[in-house]
């Protein structure tokens, strides 16, 4: 079975799970099956720790979650949460593994991305919340995140937030240089040559390679290029959807009509706030990062379905999405823990950060007509939802992961990084990624296709 396979992620000694499943399958190759509802901890249980009150920390970088902390300590006073910023993703994996292995400094929440939570499942790193009764909580989320805080038959989070991609672009920006908003891919490239010959400071967006956006851009494309079959994998970034993409996206980098600024650093932001970067095609969670971090950018940027491959296409795919986990070393009560999962994702929480803009994977919140009609002030008034809401009915079904992606995407920038900063395509760095990829699945014991 793959979950006795060792492998090496970020440098820590973690073991890796069957296929992530933002969209993918379990070990079966389907849905995960139906889960024992019957609890180990029951909800007076979950009472009985909220009264007792105690200390909680919890590590995240999402910016509604303040909001939800303050909430939860005003209903429940016993309680003190220390929310802490440890990084993003990647960075604050790499800290939680550092952290585990020392065997102090681990929080008692954490957040972790559907692609990765796997590979910390079958390690044991996080907790099987099965026993707390989290089964009984399917009928609340979306399919999608449901899907993706499992591993097996274990549930290991509880959805946080979804994804679906839109076209995120700066509307004064449009304006001040008479550019239109692309409906495919195409306009989208015209667009940019146009905006970068009327300023020269100024970007369609910023590119400087991230694994993950490039994935989410090959399966709105209609890729597919990872194929995982319980032990077996196969990896294929030749397949026409991969084409379509690097055949576009090449002929911005050769034109050098993307910012060489890299995604969330201080020019990052200033650039979203200045006008120098116009668009963003990226999951639906950004409101809330926009709102926080380009301060500068209110009424400015509005939102539009992704630009399609070909005219007439409506497809899409999820970038990112995440949910909340309790690291199984943590001292605390992990009950009370549970009880601020639960808060933050399916009661007055998951209200709070969709009134706050996040993207919510609950049913309730994102069918609710408060959420779709609301006006967004940031975003000039317009009811933003009702987009991001209709882009995730459009996402592409049957999309994998590798059992060992954070690994695959910690490489990224070794093989198809490379091609922008010239000297391979990214056809050429596509092929090495998948190389990489197939090389290290051979090494850990799976059966490479």
């Amino acid at each position: 079975m793959i979950h006795r396979r060792r492998v090496l992620l970020l440098g820590a000694a973690l073991s890796v799970s069957m296929l992530t499943a933002a969209c993918g399958s379990g070990d079966d190759g389907g849905a995960p099956e139906s889960l024992d509802r019957t609890a180990a901890v029951s909800d007076a249980d979950v009472r009985a720790a909220l009264q007792a009150g105690g200390n909680l920390t919890v590590w995240s970088w999402e910016p509604t979650l303040e909001k939800v902390v303050a909430g939860f300590q005003t209903k429940y006073p016993k309680v003190k949460v220390k929310l802490v910023n440890a990084g993003t993703n990647k960075d604050e994996y790499a800290a939680l593994q550092d952290a585990i292995k020392a065997g102090f400094g681990v929080p008692d929440v954490v957040h972790v991305e559907y692609y990765a939570l796997p590979q910390f499942a079958l390690d044991k790193a996080v907790t099987d919340l099965t026993p707390y009764g989290a089964g009984t909580l399917q009928s609340t989320f979306t399919p999608g995140p449901w899907q993706g805080v499992h591993s097996g038959k274990g549930i290991y989070g509880l959805p946080m937030d979804s994804g679906p991609m839109a076209l995120f672009y700066n509307k004064e920006v449009f304006d001040r240089y008479g550019l239109t908003v692309p409906k495919t891919w195409e306009e989208y490239a015209v667009q940019a040559a146009k905006l970068h010959r009327a300023n020269g400071k100024a970007y369609i967006t910023a590119d400087t390679g991230d694994a993950g956006f490039t994935t989410s851009m090959i399966w709105q494309a209609g890729g597919r290029p990872y194929q995982v079959r319980g032990e077996a994998v196969g990896v294929n970034f030749a397949d026409a959807g991969a084409k379509r993409f690097t055949a576009t996206w090449q002929k911005l980098i050769d034109d050098k009509l993307l910012s060489p600024v890299s995604n969330w650093t201080d020019a990052w932001f200033q650039g979203l706030g200045d006008g120098t970067i116009a668009t963003l095609a990226t999951g639906a969670w950004m409101p809330a990062n926009l709102e926080s971090g380009v301060k500068a950018g209110h009424g400015k940027w509005r939102v539009a379905p992704m630009p399609q491959w070909a005219s007439g296409e409506t497809a899409n795919s999820e970038n990112g999405g995440s949910s909340l986990a309790i690291p199984a070393v943590s001292t605390v009560n992990k009950t009370l823990a549970y009880a601020f999962l639960k808060y933050a994702t399916v009661e007055e929480g998951a209200q709070s950060r969709a009134d706050n803009g996040a993207f919510p994977a609950t049913i309730a919140q994102l069918s609710s007509p408060g959420f779709l009609e609301k006006k967004d002030p940031y975003f000039g008034g317009q009811q933003v939802n009702k987009v991001l809401a209709d882009a995730a009915k459009q996402v592409g079904p049957n999309w994998s992961y590798l059992p060992y992606q954070v690994y695959a995407n910690n490489v990224y920038g070794d093989t198809v990084g490379k091609a922008y900063l010239g000297g391979r395509t990214l056809a050429d760095g596509l092929k090495a990624w998948q190389d990489a990829s197939l090389t290290y699945g051979r090494k850990q014991g799976f059966i490479v296709e």
